[in-house]
């Protein structure tokens, strides 16, 4: 399969303009990152996107242009760049996971068990997915952030304040008490993942207009030209990236 060129005459929707054209029309630059995401309101997608944003400056000096593709359709998109300042000319829905399938992403877990609707064994493979089940890593990354990470860097600032409900607004020093800082500390993502977390359950309907589609994964495609320098392929929920520490680090290999 040449990806560049299936990307290429890929049609879809538009958030920006809800227009339906080619996923990389607009793209000047010859590097492109594509990313491929689960739904508009999965912890990854969340995640990923507050990645893109807290490396923008690196992107644009490397001459990186991003485009991304989610799951639902464009009010899920919309709210999902009204929280996160994803640009909504960058994003584009596709509202059954047409594209995933065509580039072979998995499908996560795929329990079907009779009598339930395709809407309700999503939510019955997401919930065990959750649990470590047909998602290898999944568990681990969730400790991963109540404990922290060294090999990360810090991810709240000690002046910012973090607002993640239930819970009290948070000041960043609240976790440089925690465990020093210049590194991820203990609690330090997870209260990020809370705050993404509660944004998605509060409009939860916004989010994921179709439930059928909760276990797919995506992917990661870095192009030079036409050329595939990198990707990566989601296997497990919060496994967006090869390096979760650093889930942009193969920005490296080209300087």
């Amino acid at each position: 399969m040449n990806i560049y060129s299936n990307l290429h005459r890929t049609q879809l929707l538009r958030v920006s303009d809800r227009t339906t054209t080619s996923l990389l029309e607009t793209c000047k630059s010859n590097r492109k990152l594509v990313l491929i995401w689960p739904q508009t309101g999965d912890f990854d997608t969340l995640e990923y996107a507050w990645w893109i944003a807290r490396n923008r400056h690196r992107l644009d000096k490397l001459n990186i242009e991003v485009r991304a593709v989610a799951i639902g359709d464009v009010a899920a998109g919309q709210a999902f760049c009204d929280y996160t300042g994803f640009l909504s000319q960058h994003l584009f829905v596709d509202s059954k996971a047409s594209l995933h399938r065509e580039l072979g992403l998995y499908e996560g877990l795929s329990v079907s068990l009779p009598g339930l609707k395709p809407q309700q064994n999503g939510y019955l493979n997401l919930l065990l997915m959750c649990a470590g089940i047909g998602s290898p890593g999944t568990l681990k990354e969730v400790f991963r952030g109540y404990l922290g990470d060294r090999a990360a860097p810090q991810l709240i600032a000690d002046d910012e304040v973090v607002k993640a409900s239930p819970l009290p607004a948070l000041k960043g020093e609240v976790f440089k008490r925690a465990g020093g800082k210049g590194f991820q500390r203990p609690f330090e993502l997870a209260t990020l993942r809370l705050r993404n977390m509660t944004e998605v359950l509060s409009h939860w309907k916004t989010y994921v207009p179709d439930a059928t589609y909760l276990a797919q994964r995506g992917a990661t495609f870095l192009f030079e030209g036409e050329e595939l320098v990198y990707e990566w392929r989601d296997r497990n929920i919060l496994g967006f990236a090869e390096n979760m520490s650093d889930p942009l680090s193969f920005l490296d290999r080209i300087g």
